[in-house]
């Protein structure tokens, strides 16, 4: 087994490599669900299996044209009501989440993955964030949205990954779809609290009843939005307090006039009262806000265009603020990779097969 975290000298107090292995078998509390699965060996089989098992939330393809021989990949999950916690290894490979996957499932939970060991993964699709690289043999967070499409390239490596209803997330982070392929990295004292609160978690569940079990859990959430909201710059002191607040603002109205022709950063401003620089500044991660507007105008054309497949794909457009079909389509097929028209045609076969269970089982 790696050493890489104790070889950190940020992590020279806890060795936490001896509480990665959770004790066998599993006496649970009643109200803790446990499930185990793994796969080895040849692909052609292990690797089937691997993709029927993830084919709740993820589609899994192999990473490359050329396969290996072998696959092994293990999961173990404990979910407490609508909380889980998952300590997955993984061997190569392609999680894919689709725009028309997303678009007609009701899966709205944040994920917020933990590599502790091996390669983190790559995010693809969509618009990678432009956060910091990853730190050598430093634990790093992936934060996902489950309602937007993205496509996660996996390595061999060691994850614990937690699935958090998207209402618990956006109590303490008002905007959760901005976490979307968000990073923080484990090199503050708040995120080694926070890796060794999890790695405890996942360690000492089989001893705890329910309810201990569930604080551990919120205590953990707590933690992940907190580390989120300071790389944001929406915690910390009072100036991160206003910036919190006004970025909820600007988000709610966005969300209320997506239909409305007239939004605009300019309109936004106005109808608000706030300055140019100061919502450039909080919006920045997001490119600035026209392009928060813009990406969320294609997100809710995404979802139309699958909710309604009798509409003519110029009228989706036009009716969220699109005025020339061609530029639709174009910054339709460079958000998306897909046409919007050849969405729309998939729609009916996109809604007859979207019936999936929310979570793993």
């Amino acid at each position: 087994m790696s050493t890489a975290l104790n070889d950190d000298p940020l992590h020279t107090a806890i060795p936490l490599s001896r509480l990665w292995s959770p004790p066998e078998p599993p006496a649970l509390a009643p109200g803790i669900v446990h499930s185990r699965f793994s796969v080895q060996g040849d692909a052609r089989q292990s690797f089937l299996a691997w993709q029927e098992r993830m084919s709740p939330v993820y589609d899994i393809q192999p990473p490359s044209k050329r396969a290996d021989d072998t696959f092994d990949a293990s999961l173990s999950r404990y979910t407490i009501d609508n909380l889980s916690l998952f300590d997955f290894r993984t061997a190569p490979n392609l999680a894919v989440r689709s725009l028309g996957r997303v678009s007609t499932e009701s899966v709205r939970d944040l994920t917020f993955s933990v590599y502790l060991d091996g390669q983190p993964g790559q995010f693809l699709g969509g618009k990678p964030q432009p956060d910091a690289p990853h730190t050598p043999h430093v634990p790093s967070i992936l934060a996902l949205d489950m309602d937007q499409p993205c496509t996660i390239r996996s390595f061999h490596s060691r994850i614990l990954l937690l699935f958090v209803p998207r209402a618990l997330v956006e109590k303490s982070f008002p905007d959760a779809a901005s976490l979307h392929g968000r990073w923080v990295h484990a090199t503050t004292p708040l995120m080694r609290l926070l890796i060794e609160h999890l790695v405890a978690l996942n360690r000492q569940i089989v001893g705890l009843g329910k309810t201990e079990a569930r604080q551990s859990f919120l205590t953990a959430v707590e933690l992940l939005v907190a580390a989120f909201s300071r790389q944001a710059g929406l915690s910390g002191n009072a100036r991160a307090a206003v910036r919190a607040a006004v970025y909820g603002q600007v988000r709610r109205y966005v969300e209320a006039h997506l239909h409305d022709p007239d939004l605009s950063p300019d309109s936004v401003l106005a109808s608000l009262h706030l300055s140019r620089a100061s919502v450039y500044r909080i919006f920045e991660h997001e490119g600035g806000l026209a392009a928060y507007i813009r990406n969320r105008r294609l997100r809710m054309a995404a979802d139309e265009l699958v909710r309604y497949p009798h509409m003519e794909v110029q009228d989706i457009a036009y009716g969220l603020g699109f005025n020339d079909a061609s530029s639709f389509t174009r910054a339709f097929r460079r958000a998306f990779d897909v046409a919007p028209r050849d969405l729309h045609a998939y729609a009916p076969l996109l809604q007859r097969g979207h019936a999936r269970p929310e979570r793993f089982t």
